[in-house]
């Protein structure tokens, strides 16, 4: 039990990039979803009000560039493809999508990536 807490301990130091890519990997090795283990480990936590259906598409949307309009700028470019005149429109136009129906694991990825650059950013 002790191995399992000092493992729980060190997961939770994670970033939310690194506890993405972590669950991509063990999708991958053992070809199970997190959303599955969510969906059972739903009812045993809190009955069925609980278990509702967890989101499988998202909109990641732009909030604000915190002060780091170019940073947010580049970082708008490099994960949509954008020009430099739209990437700043839909910087300046925030909030804004930046990408709309995309997996949660996508979702989370951008998220990091905006917030690293010094963006806010809000998943619905």
């Amino acid at each position: 039990m002790a191995d399992i807490a000092k493992l729980v301990e060190e997961l939770s130091k994670l970033t939310v990039m690194e506890a993405a890519e972590l669950a991509t990997a063990l999708e991958e090795e053992w070809g199970v979803s997190a959303a599955a283990a969510v969906a059972v480990a739903g009812p045993a936590a809190g009955g069925a009000a609980e278990a509702a259906e967890e989101k499988d598409e998202f909109d990641v949307i732009l909030t604000g560039d915190g002060g780091k309009k170019i940073q947010v700028i580049k970082e708008v470019r490099a994960i949509t493809g954008l020009g430099l005149t739209e990437a700043k429109a839909l910087v300046e136009g925030a909030p804004k999508a930046v990408k709309e129906g995309v997996n949660k694991a996508e979702a989370e990825e951008v998220k990091g990536k905006i917030e690293a650059a010094g963006g806010t950013v809000e998943l619905k």
